[in-house]
């Protein structure tokens, strides 16, 4: 039993190290945001602001990336929402509604997750060109939609096949069709992974960088743009950008906060497992 005790110690100290190391990184940026520019130095980087906090600072940060948070938004919802649905329609078809070839279909779906975002970059541009999309928010978003429709498709079609098909064939019977058996048995069964899928497109998209500066104009940057750009100024003010760095990281960590039960419940719940 001690040691038993003494291996769970040891394995919670284990877990706090890596928390604050983890953790660290969010300190310092909020102590840098909070400070006045004299203040900001690497040899007192670890000194409490002496002068009082400035909260100014990050109001000057918002004021910089409120537009590019609009945009992010407007971006990143409807992302994660329409590649949630279509996964889940995918991972359906592909589940419970076996169909000669549907295991190659599923494979090429698969094989999207290992294409490296440079090696598409020329063709996308021009075909983002073609339809009219390209340096506008609509083309980022069906960028994201594609490029997420791999991941979405696995984590729906692994959380289906542990479905029994039991109450699909009642359903059948029922004279529901195969739109109906979705709707009325599976997406209602379908909230767990929906909480994993939702939650981390959306966090790929907010963070994602290439695709948003290669294929949208100044107007319509997200605000991982605008983040680079206040870093890559002639004169940069650390104080205000760490307080636009923590403004910018705030949506997604509060995604986590709300909603992270939720997802531990979908991934407990086989949303992942193969």
């Amino acid at each position: 039993m001690n040691r038993r005790i003494l291996l769970n110690t040891l394995f919670y100290i284990i877990l706090i190290a890596f928390a604050i190391v983890f953790l660290l990184p969010i300190y310092m940026m909020l102590l840098t945001g909070i400070k006045p520019l004299n203040e900001v130095d690497l040899k007192t980087m670890w000194n409490l602001p002496e002068n009082g906090i400035h909260f100014d600072n990050f109001i000057a940060g918002y004021k910089q990336l409120a537009p590019n948070l609009t945009n992010s938004l407007v971006m990143v919802i409807p992302e994660a929402i329409l590649s949630s649905l279509l996964g889940s329609l995918n991972g359906y078809l592909l589940s419970k509604w076996k169909f000669r070839g549907s295991n190659l279909i599923f494979s090429l779906v698969l094989f999207g997750m290992f294409i490296p975002y440079q090696s598409i970059l020329i063709p996308l541009v021009r075909f983002m060109q073609f339809i009219k999309l390209y340096g506008d928010i609509p083309g980022l978003v069906l960028v994201h939609i594609i490029y997420g429709i791999p991941i979405t498709t696995l984590i729906f079609r692994n959380y289906y096949a542990g479905i029994g098909t039991e109450i699909l064939e009642a359903g059948r019977i029922d004279g529901a069709s195969l739109l109906g058996l979705y709707r009325y048995i599976i997406f209602p069964l379908s909230a767990p992974s929906f909480a994993v899928v939702i939650i981390w497109q959306f966090t790929q998209a907010w963070n994602e960088f290439l695709f948003a500066i290669i294929l949208t104009n100044q107007s319509h940057w997200p605000v991982t743009v605008a983040l680079n750009n206040l870093a890559g100024s002639q004169l940069v003010q650390w104080n205000v950008l760490m307080a636009a760095t923590l403004l910018a990281a705030l949506p997604t960590l509060l995604v986590y906060i709300f909603l992270g039960r939720f997802f531990l419940r979908g991934l407990m719940a086989g949303a992942l497992k193969g």
